[in-house]
């Protein structure tokens, strides 16, 4: 059982994204830190730990004093990012502030510019993020968000080709797919969830390469 909190900030500019008031002009805060930490030592005993998300978390210039603050208080840590910031990403982890991350592979490497929304984007923090996951330095899990019309079969196998290839002989443990869910913070139309036998056809061509192909929701 666990409780999550969402930090303000994102430099990705995803079309599909459910917080996009995160990003859009500055976030209204509607927590102070101190009322934060008041409602978790509240809930001791009930809670198992929080997960830290965003906007993109590793943006948030106090963010290692944040979690720091949360396991001093026992809880574990989730910390779901875009991969984007490997150096704070790695520290994170190596003080032992992280217990699982969730990372983002938004789509194969031709489609990413255009599924963040950013163009000309570089992957390469983004590969020494997945890199770095696949090295089991920490408990992990990759997930993709499925949106029609950004992801068809041959971005799907390029993308199971390309993380496949991070680490020769090393396969990704866990990647869900999850299915587009449109909302009222959706600041892009046009966009769609993929049908049930499109997203079990994207399941089949992503398991020769991920160890364990889960379709979320199921």
């Amino acid at each position: 059982v666990a409780c999550t909190v969402f930090l303000g900030g994102c430099n990705f500019r995803c079309p599909f994204c459910h917080n996009s008031e995160l990003f859009m002009g500055k976030p209204q805060k509607l927590m102070e830190d101190e009322e934060f930490f008041k409602f978790l030592k509240s809930r001791k005993g009930l809670l198992d730990g929080v997960c830290v998300s965003g906007g993109e978390p590793t943006l948030y210039p106090g963010l290692e004093s944040l979690l720091r603050r949360i396991k001093t208080l026992g809880f574990a840590v989730k910390l779901d990012t875009n991969g984007s910031r490997p150096d704070v990403l790695k520290t994170l982890v190596e003080k032992g502030l992280v217990d699982h991350v969730a990372m983002d592979v938004k789509n194969g490497p031709r489609q990413y510019a255009e599924t963040i929304g950013i163009p000309g984007v570089s992957l390469e923090r983004i590969e020494e993020s997945l890199r770095f996951l696949l090295s089991d330095a920490v408990s992990y899990e990759l997930r993709t968000t499925v949106v029609e019309p950004l992801h068809e079969e041959s971005t799907i196998l390029e993308m199971g080709q390309w993380l496949a290839s991070l680490v020769p002989g090393k396969q990704a443990k866990i990647l869900y797919l999850q299915k587009f869910v449109d909302r009222d913070t959706v600041i892009f139309s046009g966009l769609s969830a993929p049908t049930e036998e499109k997203i079990a056809r994207f399941q089949e061509v992503l398991t020769p390469f991920v160890e364990s192909v889960r379709i979320r929701g199921e």
